[in-house]
């Protein structure tokens, strides 16, 4: 297992909270996701055999925010 914490702008309620650990929750291979909202950072714990830091980057993204 792996984990890091991403800096994620753009977060400003507990929606986006929500939805991020929703769909990085969702992807094959995350175990765990924690969103800071008051730090704007994303943990996350995963197995990098079965999904990408590029693929949890991107989900991210597709959510409208921006891993810095």
């Amino acid at each position: 297992m792996e984990h890091i914490t991403l800096n994620v702008q753009g977060m400003s309620c507990n929606h986006c909270v929500n939805a991020i650990e929703k769909n990085v929750g969702g992807l094959d291979g995350v175990k765990k996701v924690n969103v800071s909202l008051a730090d704007a950072k994303v943990e996350v714990e995963f197995d990098n055999a079965v999904v990408g830091l590029d693929e949890i980057k991107e989900t991210i993204d597709d959510q409208g925010y921006d891993v810095v």
